[in-house]
């Protein structure tokens, strides 16, 4: 069927790179860029002109792709296929190593550990799987090629980002979702990843005080990692599969941490998703806004989320989920329902999480939607999760103990 898509001229690049990897040559015209914001005599002006990226007008340029015959390349597309990076690279001194891993793009710009044989190997003890098996296949953008990695490059990342065998389980499985941390867009998404289950003590995160911030080994790599896998297994690039016209500085972690089901007065996020207390999960959600600092109670959160979103996810404090409890909200589903009506939105588009130390019975509100949630346990090995002689762990904070905080929770 005789098809024109248009495409702003930004986006040359990135659409004709579409073409070579899907091999469908479509005919494109460009119009200028931007279009939005643009006065509507301006937008005529773009379509009576020509067209920037071949200089022609635009209209005559719609009607000849749109009457002329094939060419026969346009038949018989060629798909282009990436190379297939080599394994190991040549030796070189650490310094010189560092350099080309920045200069090659397959870090986020912060420094690294350097993925010897020796480091990978030692990360592969964290799991049982075959490290060439493959486990997934990303791309940040559909118009480029799903690269597939295996456990072996999973490893490698993790070394890079400062993980220890005790959180390989845990990022096969969030490899093995095959979504990336950076979903390519002119709108600067983030991403969220929230750990249920018993991993969260067994691998030291933090689910209280201060989770959301850097002070915790596990919750800073794990997020890291995600970033990392992104870049080298989604090849994010910005201008070329990477559009963001912003980006997000959530994006360097991904707001990574636990759940905090012991203080929650409400069932476990992942429990609410169908799977059993006991086990371990990973749960992820994208989104562009985060507002935190909030007060007040079921009202206050419909009336935030009517003004703004209509949707999302709620991050609240132990503590306001004990005043929820209160007001008479015995499940998160009724307290779900509540504001959807009172927001005017839909159910199925609100979660609510538990997190934090009890300080302040403050509640974030996110756009964040609710993408997946896996199980980690099958990641995990027969002998239980590999650590170290002795786990690496930061200070942990001093934890509201129980009658300290006015409200216990339910």
């Amino acid at each position: 069927m005789p098809t024109v898509p248009v495409v702003t001229a930004r986006f040359e690049h990135y659409v004709q790179k579409d073409s070579e990897t899907h091999g469908m040559f479509l005919r494109y015209i460009f119009p200028p860029h931007p279009v939005g914001f643009v006065p509507r005599e301006k937008l005529r002006g773009y379509v009576e002109g020509n067209d920037p990226v071949t200089g022609r007008p635009l209209m005559q340029e719609a009607i000849d792709h749109l009457t002329k015959p094939l060419t026969e390349m346009e038949k018989n597309p060629v798909i282009e296929k990436k190379p297939k990076r080599p394994r190991l690279l040549e030796p070189d001194t650490e310094e010189n190593l560092y350099r080309l891993f920045i200069e090659n793009g397959w870090t986020d710009g912060l420094p690294i550990i350097l993925p010897t044989e020796e480091r990978v190997a030692e990360m592969l003890t964290g799991t049982d799987r075959d490290p060439q098996e493959v486990i997934g296949r990303m791309s940040v953008t559909t118009h480029q090629e799903r690269l597939e990695y295996t456990v072996e490059k999973v490893a490698v990342n993790a070394v890079m980002a400062g993980c220890r065998p005790e959180h390989l389980p845990l990022l096969l499985a969030l490899a093995a979702t095959e979504i990336p941390s950076l979903p390519s867009s002119t709108t600067s998404f983030s991403s969220m990843l929230m750990v249920n289950g018993p991993i969260r003590h067994e691998i030291g995160m933090n689910c209280g005080l201060a989770a959301l911030s850097p002070f915790n080994l596990a919750n800073s790599v794990i997020g890291r990692a995600w970033t990392l896998m992104s870049i080298n297994f989604g090849d994010a690039r910005p201008g070329e599969t990477f559009m963001h016209s912003l980006g997000h500085p959530v994006n360097y972690n991904n707001l990574c941490h636990a759940e905090n089901e012991e203080e929650s007065a409400f069932e476990p996020f992942h429990v609410e998703k169908g799977f059993k207390p006991e086990e371990s999960t990973i749960s992820l959600f994208r989104g562009w806004h985060y507002s935190g600092s909030n007060l007040g109670p079921a009202k206050a959160m419909a009336d935030a989320m009517q003004k703004t979103t209509r949707m999302g996810t709620i991050i609240m404090d132990p503590l306001v989920s004990a005043h929820l409890k209160d007001e008479g909200f015995k499940t998160k589903e009724e307290l779900r329902q509540y504001i959807a009506k009172e927001a005017q939105s839909f159910p199925q588009a609100i979660n609510f999480i538990v997190v934090g130390g009890q300080t302040n019975p403050m509640w974030a509100l996110t756009d964040y939607m609710h993408v997946k949630t896996v199980s980690i346990d099958e990641w995990i090995p027969k002998s239980g999760i590999k650590k170290d002689e002795k786990p690496l762990r930061m200070p942990v904070p001093v934890q509201c103990k129980d009658g300290i905080c006015g409200i216990p929770a339910r």
